[in-house]
């Protein structure tokens, strides 16, 4: 197996140009777990790890550009404030060293269906950088999950970056798995409400990452924007309903289907709350 370690996005890039069989390999959470298994045999691996362009993120016109190689430590320590949600997501990921190693561009080059952040990048709309030598794209996130484990990279190209709204009113994700810690999710779901607009999407209970979109419409609709009176019970039920409705969960070992839909019904209901909370009082809750 051949190792390639570029020390610039441009030197990446054309590595990839000419090996576009080499799997990047930044964290490594994912791609050493296949490999140890010997799930995954490929003839390169291309480190980003020393390339300085990924490992940054700013912020410009209310949009936050992350970097692909920013670890999650750093999303929870230095974007806790511009994108909680994002925050809460990477709090859930594996243990503190896997959260200093694994970085939000790994979560979606494995484009796993159980992954942490994908909720969170639906629900704020977030629009995925990719670029090769061939020069930068930007896709919607609803755009880049195909399949069970696949994405709409080309062969040549490698993501960059991640672009999210900044401070975009109240977030919040949740997840339920088999223990409290270092775990992948038996389910997961994502809520963002701004601007009379609602983002709601679920992880782990479908092929793909999906947005809820009958429940985002509902509520969108629903919800008394203007007032500031707690949520009618009636209501938080018809839209956890809607999300559970929104699943094509699969029977595994980690959960069953109706479980599955059940629990984010109950996720559903409990992030509504906390962030309609947060809406109408201004101060911030979260489980």
């Amino acid at each position: 197996m051949e190792f390639l370690r570029p020390t610039t996005l441009a030197e990446a890039l054309a590595l990839k140009a000419e090996r576009p069989d080499a799997v990047p390999i930044a964290g490594g959470t994912d791609v050493m777990v296949e490999l140890n298994f010997d799930h995954r045999r490929p003839d390169a691996l291309l480190d980003l790890t020393r390339v300085g362009e990924l490992t940054e993120w700013s912020t410009a016109d209310e949009t936050i550009r992350l970097g692909a190689g920013v670890p999650y430590t750093r999303v929870i320590a230095e974007l806790g404030e511009s994108v909680p949600a994002l925050a809460m997501a990477s709090r859930t990921v594996g243990s503190p060293q896997i959260r200093n190693r694994g970085t939000v561009g790994g979560n979606l080059g494995a484009a796993s269906p159980a992954g942490d952040t994908h909720p969170v990048l639906l629900a704020l709309d977030a629009r995925i950088e990719v670029a090769s030598v061939r020069g930068r794209r930007i896709l919607p996130a609803e755009e880049f999950y195909v399949g069970v484990k696949r994405h709409a990279l080309e062969p040549d190209e490698l993501i960059t970056a991640v672009h999210l709204p900044a401070h975009a009113g109240p977030q919040q994700f949740a997840k339920v798995g088999t223990r409290n810690a270092m775990v992948i999710a038996v389910c997961s779901f994502g809520l963002a409400l701004r601007d009379g607009r609602v983002g709601a999407a679920i992880g782990s209970a479908a092929p793909t990452p999906r947005h809820a979109r009958a429940a985002e419409e509902f509520l969108a609709a629903e919800l008394p924007w203007g007032s500031p009176e707690p949520l009618a019970d009636s209501l938080k039920r018809r839209f956890g309903e809607l999300v559970a409705e929104a699943t094509s969960p699969i029977d595994d070992v980690r959960g069953s289907a109706a479980y599955r839909k059940h629990a984010l019904g109950v996720l559903a209901r409990r992030t509504l709350t906390w962030a309609w909370e947060q809406h109408r009082t201004g101060e911030r809750t979260c489980a």
